[in-house]
C-alpha cells in the first residue's frame, strides 16, 4: 500500500517549482491532490496533467491565498471533490526584494499577505476539519532566510520567520487531536525565483553552502512528504532545514 493512499492533500502554490514537485511526490504516494495557483494557468494545467499521469486524482483551483473568501472557496472545492482534507502544504509565496530604505510599504504588505497571512488563512480553514477527523498533517514552507536573515529581503525574512512562530504555536494547539504541524525551510533551490539571480549573487550563495550546490525542488518535496506521512506521526512543531548545511 502506498503511504498516502486514500488521503487528500491540498497544496498551495502548486503549479510550479517546489509546489509542483510536492504535488508530484504526494501523487506518487497515492494521494488525491488539490492544488491552487494564482497567475499561470498554463503551468497549472501542465502540473495537473503530470499528476494524472502518475495515476492520481487532481483538482486545480485558482486562488489568492491572501483572500479569506477565496481560501474558503478552495477548501469547499476540495471537500466537494474528495470529501476530506488530510494534508495541507502551505507553499504559496512571493518575493519583492529591496533594501529596507528603498522598500515600499506596498511591497512589504504584499509579501506578508501572500506568505504569512495566506498560510494563516489556509491553516484556519482546515484546522477544524482535521480536529473533527482526529487526523491531519500541516506542512508549512519556510526558508533559510527566515532562520538567518538576508540583506534586501526584510519583508521575505519577516514572513518566513513568522511561519516558524505560527508552526510552533499551532502545533501546540492541535497536537492532542492527532494533528501535526511542521515546517520545511529550503535553502537556495533551483527554481524560477533563483534562476533570475545575477551571476554574482549565485556565486555568493554557493559560497555559503557547505555542499557547494543548489538544491533541487524534489529534495524539498521529499522532506515535505516525510513530514506529511504517518512515518512522522510523533514529530510536530519542528523546522527541517533542507539547505545543504547553509543554516548550520
Amino acid at each position: 500500500m502506498m503511504r498516502f493512499e486514500g488521503k487528500t492533500a491540498l497544496v498551495t502554490g502548486g503549479s510550479r517549482g517546489i509546489g509542483r514537485a510536492i504535488c508530484l511526490e504526494l501523487a506518487k504516494g497515492g494521494a488525491s491532490v488539490v492544488f491552487c495557483w494564482a497567475g499561470n494557468g498554463a503551468a497549472a494545467q501542465e502540473t495537473a496533467r503530470a499528476v494524472e499521469a502518475l495515476g492520481a486524482k487532481v483538482l486545480a483551483v485558482r486562488c489568492d491565498v491572501a483572500d479569506a473568501e477565496q481560501v474558503d472557496a478552495l477548501v469547499k472545492a476540495a471537500l466537494e471533490g474528495f470529501g476530506r482534507i488530510d494534508i495541507l502544504v502551505n507553499n504559496a509565496g512571493i518575493t519583492r526584494d529591496n533594501l529596507l530604505m528603498r522598500m515600499s510599504e506596498a511591497d512589504f504588505d504584499a509579501v506578508i499577505a501572500a506568505n504569512l497571512k495566506g498560510a494563516f488563512l489556509c491553516m484556519k480553514a482546515v484546522s477544524r476539519l482535521m480536529l473533527k477527523q482526529r487526523y491531519g498533517r500541516i506542512v508549512n514552507l519556510g526558508s533559510v532566510v527566515g532562520l538567518r536573515g538576508n540583506a534586501g529581503q526584510v519583508n521575505y525574512a519577516a514572513s518566513k520567520a513568522g511561519i516558524v512562530g505560527m508552526t510552533k504555536s499551532l502545533a501546540k494547539e492541535l497536537a492532542s487531536r492527532g494533528v501535526t504541524v511542521n515546517a520545511v525551510a529550503p535553502g537556495f533551490i533551483e527554481t524560477g525565483m533563483t534562476a533570475v539571480l545575477p551571476d554574482s549573487a549565485r556565486a555568493a550563495a554557493l559560497g555559503s553552502i557547505p555542499m557547494n550546490r543548489l538544491g533541487a525542488p524534489e529534495e524539498v518535496a521529499r522532506a515535505a512528504a516525510f513530514l506529511a506521512s504517518d512515518e512522522a506521526a510523533y514529530i510536530t512543531g519542528q523546522v527541517l532545514a533542507v539547505d545543504g548545511g547553509m543554516a548550520m
